[in-house]
Formats: structure tokens, C-alpha cells, sequence
């Protein structure tokens, strides 16, 4: 389907950070047609759903209508379609419904999928994390484990409260704090009459230090910080199988849960195996200086899709900040090509990396040398920077005030367990014979 007219047609796949962000400063401009595929409607933001998935956010907050951030721009056409193949030559992408999209210019921005490193069990079994629907499922997961537990206090002999967060980077330290504070700071309260202090949170990685990107400094303050809200560290162990009712480790330990939540790495999503480009690490596309796939100059590559070469030469890392700024520096481009100019090397304006441990706890490195900030001042410092990241005023003001209630009233969103789909859990009996851990369990009198 041929986009007709003397204008410039511009093919964006993706609605993440990185296509809204070209789509939205393309839109501004008269010289272009846009058209913007997503297999969703929403524009789901990434660094929040460790959020959702503890029910410190509802749905609502961390996703926001493509349309909507798009609404009051002529030029731009947005299709709610899956894209399966891409065809760089011709600059045509193909859909699952059987659809072709031609463009001037095609912008790749599909985004990634959880990489298991194949890990025995972990795709079938495991919980990751990256997606809308990934943090949907594992918040009806973590509530109705505890559904069931309350209904059954034996089933806590089984691993019922355990939950094995797997991976130390900045995803799984903060479900692991995020998941620490909702055990101790609701379930205590929603469950009285459960042993809920004998929950356990495992944060399980195969690197000798949490954080590795991150400054020395900031490695020990997140081991300190999660370790004072009871998260247990198994650090320089690898997981070697993820079953339905435990997670077994390098070590031969056997942790006890029907809980393992994957937030182990990333990938490229399935549409860079076959679109004929150059890949390199994690099966992303490797992409020029100027964000263009080599040998394809009308074809672009972006945010988790791409191997976006830093100064240095290596890949930066997979960052909402990154993304949104290279959508923006591939827009630019594109305006400058049709022009008549030429096209420029991205330049990343590093804000910083940083990562929330739970309430009043985080970590920042911000400049070259990355100095590094902990405690109250890095948390303030991340909710400014995220909240800038946000697609509207809207959704800052409604995210701020969410944030407010519940560091200053105490309170969360309402742990309310909305997809059945996800809470049924086969507890099975017994142990392969390696050394277990599970917490035992008592009821409480009110």
C-alpha cells in the first residue's frame, strides 16, 4: 500500500521511544507523509514496569495512546498492524495481515525481546519483563500466589512466597526492591492473617557485583540497600533451569517458587533475523554513524533494534534516553536529505544512568566520569529525568501525583488481580533432592 503524493513517505515500524520520537518531530514538518505501525495502540514506557508489575502504577500510567500523542497531525497515519518482514532494497515492509508499506525512507525501530541465553525452562516458565503484557501477567502472578497462600498457608512450604529475580542490571534490582517494599509495606496489611514476613525475594546473577555498568560505589549502596529490605543476594551463580516449581542454580541449589521473574538481557526482535541487515550483539542491527543500515542510506535502524555506535565506537547502552534521541536525530536526517543537505553523525547527550532500589533508595552516575549519587538525592534526580521522558504534560502531572501519594501517604495502587489467565499455579509436591530453600510458614493471630 503505496502512500501516493509529491510528499516524502516516511515508513516508521515501531511506537516505542524511538519511532514516536521521529514520528513526532516529522510530523511538525510539511515535506512528509508518515506512516507509523505497531502491532499496539500504545506507546507502553519501558522504565516504568517493574512498576506496574508491583501495582505502584496502574496500566494507565505507563501507557499512552499512540493517536493520542500523534492527534492534530494530518501527515501522519497510524496502523495498528504487526509487521513480519522488511525488505530494505525495496524499503517495503510486509504485515501478518497481509499488507505492504512502501516509504522514501524506512525507519526500523521494532524494539527487543527477552534473550534467555537458553537457559533450560526459562521461556517457557519464567516471568520477564519488558513488555506491557509481560508486567500485566506478573502482577497477577506475585497477587495470586498470594491469593492462593492466604487460602492455603501449607502451600508456603512449597515456595509459594518465594520469588528468584533473574539478573543484576538496572531491571532486576529494581523489581527486586520494588517487589521488597510491596511485601513488606502491603501484603502485610492485605494479608493479616498470612506469615508474610517469611516471604523471600532472591536476586540471582551470574556477574560477581550488581549494577556492572554503574560506578564501584554504587555496586555496594544497591547490594547495602536491597539487602536492609531482606533481598537475598546469590551473586556470581547462574541459573541453570527455570521449572514450573523451582529454579535450579549453578551451585546446585534449588530455590523453591512458582515465581521467576527473567530480567536476564534483551534481543532484537524477530523482524532484524530477516530483514537482510548487518546484526551484531544480541542479534541487533549494526547501524552507521548517522543511524543508517550500511549500504541501505534510505534505511534506518534505532533504539533496541540497533547497535547505535558511541563515541568510542562501541554500542551505547539500551536506554530510553538513547532511543528517544536517536528518533529525533534520524527525523532531523531525513529533513535534512530531503532538503538537499546531508545527512550527520547522532550525537548522545548523556543524561546519566541510574536506577530506583524502592522507595527513597537509588543510584545515578551522571558525566563522563560518572560520579555517582545514592539515596534521596539520586531518587529525586530519577523521577525528574523519567518524568522527562514521558510522551505529554498529562501523563507527568498523573504520574508525579501517583508518585507523591505513595512516598508521602504510604500508599500504592490497588493490588487488584485483573487476568485470571495468569494466577492459575500448579503446586507440585516434593523436591529433586538438591539443597532446598523455603521459608517456613505460620499463620499470624490478628
Amino acid at each position: 500500500m503505496d502512500n501516493p503524493g509529491s510528499k516524502a513517505h516516511v515508513v516508521i515500524v515501531g511506537g516505542g521511544f524511538a519511532g514516536l520520537a521521529c514520528a513526532r518531530k516529522l510530523a511538525k514538518s510539511d515535506d512528509v507523509s508518515v506512516t507509523l505501525i505497531d502491532r499496539h495502540n500504545y506507546h507502553q514506557f519501558q522504565p516504568l514496569l517493574y512498576q506496574l508489575a508491583t501495582a505502584v502504577l496502574g496500566t494507565g500510567d505507563v501507557a499512552t495512546s499512540i493517536r493520542q500523542s500523534l492527534r492534530g497531525h494530518a501527515n501522519v497515519d497510524v496502523k495498528m498492524l504487526e509487521v513480519t518482514a522488511a525488505n530494505p532494497r525495496t524499503r517495503t515492509v510486509t504485515t501478518r495481515e497481509g499488507e505492504t508499506y512502501q516509504g522514501d525512507y524506512l525507519v526500523l525501530a521494532a524494539g527487543s525481546q527477552p534473550n534467555f541465553f537458553g537457559t533450560a525452562g526459562a521461556e517457557e516458565n519464567a516471568f520477564p519483563l519488558y513488555s506491557l503484557e509481560h508486567a500485566q501477567r506478573l502482577r497477577s502472578r506475585i497477587l495470586a500466589v498470594f491469593e492462593e497462600a492466604d487460602r492455603n498457608p501449607k502451600l508456603c512450604h512449597q515456595g509459594a512466597l518465594n520469588f528468584v529475580v533473574v539478573g543484576g542490571g538496572p531491571t532486576g534490582t529494581e523489581i527486586a526492591g520494588t517487589l521488597a517494599d510491596l511485601i513488606n509495606g502491603t501484603m502485610t496489611v492485605e494479608y493479616p492473617d498470612l506469615a508474610v514476613q517469611y516471604a523471600r525475594v532472591h536476586l540471582v546473577d551470574y556477574a560477581p557485583a550488581l549494577l556492572g555498568s554503574f560506578p564501584v560505589q554504587a555496586h555496594d549502596y544497591a547490594a547495602q540497600a536491597l539487602q536492609q529490605k531482606g533481598v537475598q543476594l546469590r551473586m556470581g551463580i547462574a541459573v541453570k533451569e527455570v521449572a514450573p516449581d523451582h529454579v535450579l542454580l549453578s551451585d546446585g541449589t534449588s530455590i523453591q517458587t512458582r515465581t521467576a521473574i527473567w530480567a536476564g538481557g534483551l534481543m532484537a526482535s524477530p523482524l532484524a533475523a530477516g530483514a537482510g541487515l548487518p546484526r551484531g550483539h544480541g542479534g541487533r542491527i549494526d547501524v552507521r554513524p548517522d543511524l543508517t543500515a550500511e549500504g541501505f542510506p534510505g534505511v534506518y535502524a534505532l533504539g533496541d533494534f540497533a547497535n547505535i555506535p558511541g563515541p568510542d565506537g562501541q554500542p551505547l547502552p539500551q536506554l530510553g534516553s538513547v532511543a528517544q534521541q536517536c528518533g529525533e536525530w534520524t527525523a532531523k536526517n531525513i529533513l535534512a536529505e530531503i532538503a538537499g543537505g546531508t545527512r550527520t553523525p547522532f550525537h548522545y547527550h548523556d543524561k546519566g544512568i541510574m536506577a530506583m532500589i524502592g522507595r527513597n533508595a537509588a543510584v545515578a552516575a551522571f558525566g563522563k566520569k560518572r560520579h555517582e549519587l545514592d539515596g534521596p538525592i539520586a531518587f529525586a534526580a530519577w523521577l525528574g529525568v523519567h518524568a522527562l521522558l514521558m510522551s505529554g504534560v498529562r501523563e507527568r502531572i498523573e504520574v508525579f501525583i501517583n508518585w507523591a501519594w505513595i512516598y508521602f501517604g504510604g500508599s500504592r495502587a490497588s493490588p487488584v488481580l485483573d487476568r485470571s489467565d495468569a494466577t492459575h499455579i500448579a503446586w507440585a509436591e516434593g523436591t529433586k533432592g538438591e539443597t532446598v530453600i523455603a521459608p517456613p510458614a505460620v499463620r499470624t493471630a490478628r
